[in-house]
């Protein structure tokens, strides 16, 4: 594990839980809750757009493995890798994987909030991240998305949710439907325009689909990444 740390204090997702509460299983309502709807949603999400057993899935923001408990098992073995910030809800995706005895699927684990990626030292077929970017500002999400163009397959996509707004620049809280989640142009929560998030896309030289519903809970957006042809 890597313990480096570059992008903290946007958040308070950092925040360590005890081995108390890891024992407890708070972990998964740290994450969000919906601990089963959104793991089985994300993995039929994920197949009905094309991933198979024999493809490297790089999961951005996996804590406690609300979505690796879903993708591992289905996964060629050392296939699944995952990447957050926060090492307690690492320490708990351990022991989720020991629970479901999931060892001899070899998952790869990292520490890391800097997103490099490129520490695993494979590219990636497709990637994912859940209730990242709705917790991210502007920069870091530039950030996040010049790693993922360095490190996708040319063929690759990611996936990734985000609080839609109806128009750019957006400075009036939003509330969202289903969830009844309020968002923000510039605090956590954050709501992004498809076309903010298209240019920031391809500033780092990356195209912005918006794929839009998929019937999460709490009425995130789906977008899909891709490299030019």
């Amino acid at each position: 594990m890597n313990t480096k740390t570059t992008v903290t204090g946007v958040n308070n997702y950092d925040q360590q839980l005890s081995e108390a509460e890891i024992n407890r299983k708070a972990h998964r309502g740290k994450v969000g809750g919906f601990w089963e709807v959104l793991g089985q949603l994300q993995f039929d999400f994920m197949l009905e757009h094309g991933l198979k057993p024999k493809h490297r899935l790089l999961d951005i923001g996996c804590g406690c493995l609300r979505g690796g408990v879903k993708f591992i098992p289905y996964l060629d073995a050392a296939n699944y890798y995952g990447i957050d910030i926060n090492e307690s809800l690492l320490t708990a995706a351990a022991q989720e994987i020991e629970q479901a005895n999931l060892q001899a699927k070899k998952p790869n684990l990292l520490l890391n909030s800097g997103f490099e990626f490129n520490q695993f030292g494979v590219k990636f077929d497709f990637m994912i991240s859940v209730s990242v970017f709705t917790h991210l500002s502007t920069n870091i999400i530039l950030r996040c998305l010049a790693r993922v163009a360095e490190n996708l397959t040319s063929s690759g996509k990611y996936f990734s949710t985000f609080f839609i707004s109806e128009k750019s620049l957006e400075l009036k809280p939003i509330n969202h439907q289903p969830g009844s989640i309020t968002t923000h142009y510039d605090q956590d929560p954050f709501h992004y325009s498809f076309e903010e998030i298209s240019d920031m896309a391809s500033k780092c030289g990356l195209l912005a689909t918006l794929i839009g519903e998929w019937d999460h809970p709490r009425a995130q957006q789906m977008v899909l990444f891709t490299l030019p042809e």
